[in-house]
This record gives C-alpha cells, structure tokens and sequence, in this order.
C-alpha cells in the first residue's frame, strides 16, 4: 500500500486479515510495538496506532518488532517464495520439497504451507503446471509427440500421460493436431449485459466470452469439431448466464481450460476473491507469488477464456479505479456492482 488508506488497514487488523501482512504494519503507540495484519495479539484502541508501508518506516519511527506475529519474517518469506519459483523456473529436473525448502532456508512442512498461501498451489503442483507448459509449448513444434514430453522435462512418456488430460482438456496428440478428434459445443446467450459465447467439452467450459462466436473457436481450435447446441451444454450455459445477472450463485462450474503456470496461479487467486470484493493487481501478484509482477497479472487476466466464471472482474487499481477489462469498463462496472447488491 504506497498510500495507506488508514480506514482500510484498521479494517485489515480488526479482521486479522492476512492478505495484508507484508502491505501495511500497524505500530502501538503506547507500547512501542509494530505487527503485522493478522497478529493473533489482543487490539489496542483504534486511537493508539499509527500505520506505515513497511517494517523498515515503522523501526526508523522509533517502534520494535512483535515477537508474536514477527512482522520482519514477512517481507523474507516473499523473497523466499520468490526464489522458489525462480528455482522451479530455471530448473531442468524436478526439484523435491525437502532440497527446495532447503535451497531457501526453511523446514519443509512450513514452506510447503507458506508457498501454497502465497502462490494458491503447492510447490509440486506448480512444478507440474511448468512441465505441462513446456509440454503444451514443446507439442506445438516437436514433429512427434514422445520428443516434445521428453523435451518438457518428463521422465518418461507414462508419466506425462497420466496427467495430460487433466492439464491440457484433451489427449497430448489431438493437442497437437488443434483439436483433433475433441468436440466443442457451443451457443450464444443473451444477457443483460450482451451477447455471451458459451463453448464447452466434455470437460468442462473452454471459453466464455462476450461479443463472440463460434468462428473465434474455429481460430482457437482449427480441427476440432465444433457443434452447435445440445442437451448438456443448455444447463451449463444456463448457469453461466445466471453467473452474469446473479454473481456468486454457481462456484462449482466445471472448467477445461489451461494456461501457463503463472497464469493458472494468477485464475486460482482470483477464484479465491470472495463474492463482493476486489482486489488489486498488486495483490494478486503477491498471491501469486511474484509480488513484482504487476504487468503479468494484467496479462494473465487477459488471457483468461472464461469472463465471469473466473472472476477477472474483481481486479481492479490500486487507487479504486475500474481499470482495464477485455469487455469493456461499462460491463466490468456493471458485474461488480451486482456483486455488491
């Protein structure tokens, strides 16, 4: 929080609301003490504290640390996060949880949590999200598909095929192909808020989108067969359209869509975001674990398939503004606005 909003941050500490640690540290003035957000300690009167941006102003004003929620570890525990993820990027083989925590400095059961807090996965399930990238990228120009799964960083072929389905919404080969041998259903819905494509396979929704048709499937997927209709697909669009008028009732819908691996960690944090709030793109950079990376999540939520089923719309600046959104500001306005109601 570069400008604290005092009102928001006493709000954050009354709710020890632990999106907040490493954003903003609250400092008692008559005891001397600055913690962090989700401190478990008892709240002083709202009158006796002060906030600042960071660990480093509240010692330069004179305060110590708590040695209950000890603020200081946080700003070391994003470094640590942030380093993981760099080791996991960079790496050509898997790196287990115990020689991760290790390359960071931590024991591994408390990493293991502090790296699924921060990124909304696991350091494996992150790990895997990176092969299947690399898989997804390798499938587009390896000229066959045991080189590409090699080329990723799998061991052997059964073991990339053991999770191919789940990771890429289809089999590795008809990846390749664009579709080949997947049927995508599709219709367009009206809403209140404009003409909504609705595309999905027997999985789940491949893409959601306003002010589209069934030819920007044929671009996305030039070999799969794309129907039009049917029985299944009429219920699941039913609930999409009812996640348009009414957000918030349907959170189970079924999904079939990839992405890269920070970009699956960017839609997980946005699933997160409860009914009714938004957050910054700063703060889903953090959860994310790449605090840095603002630019990224803006691109990320562009690239997601699915408006409104995964809440990019609950993003916005860190000044309160709308900000961008693929569908336009007047649509994003309107859906948060409901969200409100």
């Amino acid at each position: 929080m570069t400008q604290i909003d005092d009102a928001r941050a006493w709000a954050a500490f009354v709710s020890r609301d632990r999106r907040y640690d490493g954003r903003v540290i609250g400092a008692v003035t008559t005891t001397g003490i600055y913690c962090k957000p989700s401190c478990p300690a008892r709240r002083p009167k709202r009158e006796h504290v002060v906030f600042y941006p960071d660990a480093e102003a509240a010692r330069a004003a004179g305060y110590r640390a708590c040695l209950r929620c000890l603020p200081d570890a946080v700003g070391r525990d994003r470094v640590a996060v942030a380093e993981a993820v760099a080791l996991l990027e960079a790496a050509e083989n898997s790196i287990g949880l115990d020689a991760l925590a290790a390359r960071v400095g931590y024991a591994p059961h408390h990493f293991h949590r502090l790296f699924k807090r921060a990124t909304g996965v696991t350091p494996a399930a992150y790990a895997r999200g990176l092969k299947a990238r690399r898989a997804a990228d390798a499938l587009g120009g390896e000229e066959t598909v045991t080189a590409a799964i090699y080329d990723a960083g799998y061991s052997a072929p059964s073991r990339f095929y053991e999770t191919a389905p789940a990771r890429l919404g289809m089999t590795p080969s008809a990846w390749k192909r664009g579709g080949a041998g997947v049927t995508i259903r599709w219709t367009v819905a009206d809403t209140s808020l404009g003409a909504l494509l609705i595309a999905a396979t027997d999985k789940g929704l491949c893409r959601v989108a306003f002010d589209e048709d069934w030819a920007s499937l044929s671009m996305r997927f030039p070999n799969a067969e794309i129907v039009q209709g049917g029985a299944a697909l009429a219920d699941l669009a039913a609930r999409v359209v009812g996640e348009v008028e009414s957000p918030g009732r349907h959170t189970d819908l079924p999904l079939d869509v990839q992405g890269t691996a920070f970009q699956e960690a960017v839609w997980a944090a946005l699933k997160a975001i409860p009914k009714g709030e938004t957050r910054s793109y700063a703060q889903i950079a953090a959860a994310a674990g790449s605090p840095y990376a603002v630019r990224a999540v803006g691109t990320a939520c562009g690239s997601n398939n699915v408006a409104v089923v995964i809440p990019c719309h609950r993003v916005t600046r860190s000044d309160g503004a709308v900000g961008g959104y693929a569908y336009g500001p007047t649509r994003k306005a309107a859906l948060l606005k409901r969200e409100g109601e």
